[in-house]
């Protein structure tokens, strides 16, 4: 199996989501704006997305995988069948009783995550009434992320990556129904976690590992997963946290910050999702197998072939996000509610995230090299890390911001956040070299000398065709989006000619497993 070919498949496919996804930020942006309303929203959303994060996508899928993954090369279908069984059953009670917990708990939960809201008894009351339908969200994304990480170990990577279009169909469909009133995107958000879910089933049955699901809290199997749950999900919540944090600490920079911050990650998460997590989510398996065969010197090499393919593509997705901020905030994001000010604002944001987008990307390539190995107290270490200094920084910049009176406050969380990955990547890698782990393969030199090149080429040539943000504001919905397209479409033709015109082809990029 081609892994760029995987990647591909996962990339296209998160493709569709994420281009369904700003859809969906645009009919939002353009229906609710950056006020109270759609802050509370998105700290409704932003809680079961939290949990997300540290237990299905973070802690759950990375230990769960290897384990999997192991029980898959050693023994029978029915073993698999077996722990499938126990291991979503278990999975679904404990989810069960956390989402019961979490919709009584829902005021308690927000003030935890939005202290700012504290000032505004509506507004408050509006987030948690929001927060008791998007709460369940986690315990059906969570069995969906199981789901998906039983079809990536089986090398069926189609389904998982699609699955999140559900989403952005129930969001864009509820925008469409009634603008009156953001609970309706609540009320989609609950859905959406259900459809998702039932998605994935008919593929597990294809499989043969769709069981009857049954709760077994000491199975052996479950105990294991458990375990490398527990420091995973630490370190997961640290790069949550800081998130989180941000979040919370921009509720009292005034009403549109929670937005301004949104509108600004959801577009540095576009380039993230298409490729550093489609990336890692192939990747994860394979160094599975590779650790599971006793094959170092494999493992080693496609950690290595994972960081060029990286920086092929993450170096000139990070230079785009900061030199085009302005013109992608304005044109997908700048229209009815969402005003000049909102426009700038989110600008600046992207700079800051923009920044730290390698230092993401690096992360999400990096864990695996640790997980396959199932060695998790690492990363957490590093993680916190990480986060305590960012958390610092955070504060820092937070308090600067607001003795100062600076408008754009919520500039230095992004920044924060963004050396929060950059020094969390730099601890990993560092570690994964000094262990022997990543094995550098010939032609580095070479490689990033065409890349210094490459970038440097595209970058002359999209500032010299986007001209100014306020020349994008005056314009009009056609213009705007037929010289993005220009921009974006010149642009990739400058990088990856000049990439050829320096030697670089295809086949240097190939590895298979």
């Amino acid at each position: 199996m081609s892994l760029l070919k995987s990647t591909g498949v996962v990339g296209v496919l998160t493709l569709l989501s994420r281009v369904l996804g700003f859809v969906r930020d645009v009919l939002l942006a353009r229906a609710f704006g950056a006020g109270g309303g759609m802050d509370a929203f998105l700290v409704a959303l932003m809680i079961p997305n939290f949990g997300r994060r540290v237990f299905a996508e973070g802690a759950f899928s990375q230990a769960f995988v290897p384990v999997f993954t192991e029980v898959k090369l050693r023994e029978d279908h029915e073993r698999l069948r077996q722990m499938v069984a126990v291991t979503m059953g278990t999975l679904g009670g404990v989810l069960a009783m956390i989402t019961l917990l979490g919709c009584l708990a829902a005021p308690v939960l927000v003030l935890m995550f939005a202290s700012g809201f504290a000032s505004d008894p509506g507004q408050a009351a509006l987030a948690s009434e929001l927060l008791r339908w998007t709460f369940p969200y986690l315990m059906f994304i969570s069995l969906t992320a199981m789901a998906g990480a039983v079809l990536n170990a089986h090398g069926r990577f189609a389904i998982p990556a699609v699955t999140p279009v559900i989403l952005n169909l129930c969001l864009i469909a509820s925008a469409l129904i009634d603008e009156s009133s953001v609970r309706v995107l609540a009320y989609a958000v609950f859905a959406a976690g259900v459809l998702q879910f039932l998605f994935q089933l008919p593929s597990l049955a294809a499989l043969k590992l769709l069981p009857k699901p049954r709760f077994a809290w000491g199975d052996v199997r479950v105990q294991r997963v458990l375990g490398l749950m527990l420091p995973v999900m630490l370190g997961s919540a640290t790069a949550q946290l800081s998130l989180l944090i941000n979040s919370n600490l921009a509720t009292h920079l005034g009403d549109g910050s929670v937005s301004w911050l949104y509108f600004a990650d959801r577009l540095m998460e576009f380039p993230l999702g298409i490729f550093s997590i489609a990336l890692a989510t192939v990747i994860l398996p394979a160094l599975s197998a590779q650790h599971s065969r006793n094959a170092p010197t494999e493992f080693g090499a496609t950690l290595d072939w994972g960081l060029r393919l990286l920086c092929l593509i993450g170096i000139p997705a990070a230079l785009s996000l900061i030199l085009l901020a302005g013109p992608l905030v304005t044109t997908l994001f700048g229209y009815g509610r969402f005003g000049e000010n909102d426009i700038h604002m989110t600008e600046y944001a992207l700079w800051g995230y923009g920044a730290g987008f390698m230092g993401f990307s690096l992360v999400k390539l990096l864990v695996p090299g640790f997980y396959a190995r199932q060695e998790m107290r690492l990363p957490v270490r590093y993680g916190i890390i990480a986060l305590g200094s960012g958390m610092a920084l955070s504060i820092g910049l937070f308090a600067w911001a607001k003795l100062s009176g600076f408008a754009a406050g919520h500039v230095g969380l992004a920044i924060a956040t963004s050396f929060t990955a950059w020094l969390n990547a730099g601890l990993l890698w560092r570690r994964l070299k000094a262990d022997g782990v990543w094995q550098s393969t010939p032609g580095w030199g070479a490689f990033l000398l065409r890349l210094l090149l490459a970038n440097a080429v595209m970058s002359v040539v999209v500032l010299w065709i986007a001209g100014p943000t306020a020349n994008w504001i005056a314009a009009d919905l056609a213009d705007r989006a037929g010289r993005l397209a220009l921009v974006i479409s010149v642009g990739v033709l400058s990088y990856f000619a000049t990439l050829a015109l320096a030697g670089l082809r295809p086949r240097h990029l190939q590895r298979s497993v």
